[in-house]
């Protein structure tokens, strides 16, 4: 399946909202079954999407000696926009692999920052490779298990991880 097949595929931004996650008494989960090679492959995605630097704070050195600048005048640093979705990405491929626990098949509970995660992972897919000034150019294998991924997410139903009874 061809890269624009699949990104064509993916809800767009301006419509698209997140279901509601209020559950009362609990933390609301979405399980999915997850293989390894399935996370093996979207964790090679994930290395080939930050290795993307769009800002080109990293590539620039005027731009990167006029950060430096910021930060010791002001004291804040110039971060790149995408920083906190590669730690959030990170985190829950961490989160799935510690589900996995090492098994070739297996159950991970996708919690709605996952979801969430899983969706602007796909979307900056998209735009990165839909983006004239940079060359991101991802496995179409990887992408479509990133949708895939995705769509079992979105289409399983919430339940409680934790249940708390009345009691507490």
């Amino acid at each position: 399946m061809s890269l624009d097949t699949v990104f064509g595929q993916v809800p767009d931004p301006q419509s698209y909202s997140f279901p509601e996650y209020a559950l009362s008494q609990g933390d609301p989960v979405r399980p999915v079954a997850l293989t390894a090679d399935e996370l093996t492959t979207l964790l090679d995605l994930y290395e080939t999407f930050v290795r993307v630097d769009p800002s080109g704070v990293d590539s620039n050195p005027f731009f990167r000696a006029t950060s430096d600048f910021l930060k010791q005048t002001f004291g804040t640093p110039l971060q790149r926009p995408d920083d906190q979705l590669h730690d959030d990405i990170a985190a829950m491929l961490n989160d799935f692999s510690d589900d996995l626990g090492g098994a070739e098949l297996g159950v991970v509970d996708a919690t709605p920052a996952h979801h969430r995660t899983l969706y602007f992972f796909l979307t900056s897919c998209k735009a990165y490779h839909l983006a004239p000034h940079l060359r991101f150019d991802p496995d179409e294998s990887a992408v479509q298990t990133l949708y895939d991924v995705y769509e079992r997410v979105t289409e399983q139903e919430f339940y409680l991880k934790r249940p708390k009874s009345v009691l507490e």
